[in-house]
């Protein structure tokens, strides 16, 4: 069991958005789910909580009404080796939610997500300041981030 698990708080759509979260991330798996019976709160049968993980990171879902929700000020960032993990998470993340600048996306559900190729980091804590600096601005010009991009900011002389 691991130490700290993001808790997310979903107004009856807790089961959907897991299924859509573990269809879209690889290594995934939905590991348990817990639902209402005669006496619950919630309509007999639904999904009351939900257990999943993401890439070997645990997550559990709550259905607990309309009381509280998403803000960007809790984000989701997922390290990306390759440009075709960024753009096949990014076009599946964002689907039917906000594309926003940097990486940063909503979901459907308004989760917020950051979608970053590793490579950023590394250019970023680059020790040359001229080369980070320069990366920077290319990825602020940016929504979903260009590994080619970002590559040429860093080799410009």
């Amino acid at each position: 069991m691991q130490k700290i698990t993001p808790f997310l708080w979903f107004d009856g759509k807790a089961e959907e958005a897991m299924n859509l979260y573990v269809s879209i991330f690889r290594n995934s798996k939905v590991e348990s789910v817990i639902r209402y019976g005669d006496a619950g709160p919630g309509p007999k049968g639904a999904v009351m909580s939900a257990t999943f993980q993401l890439e070997g990171q645990e997550f559990t879902a709550l259905n607990g009404g309309p009381q509280f929700t998403f803000t960007p000020a809790i984000s989701f960032f997922v390290n990306c080796e390759t440009q075709e993990e960024v753009d096949r998470l990014w076009e599946k993340l964002s689907e039917g939610g906000e594309k926003g600048r940097c990486g940063w996306l909503k979901d459907r559900y308004g989760v917020s997500w950051q979608i970053v190729p590793v490579v950023l980091g590394e250019m970023l804590r680059d020790a040359d300041p001229k080369k980070s600096e320069r990366v920077m601005k290319a990825m602020l010009q940016m929504d979903k981030i260009d590994i080619k991009t970002l590559k040429r900011a860093y080799e410009q002389r």
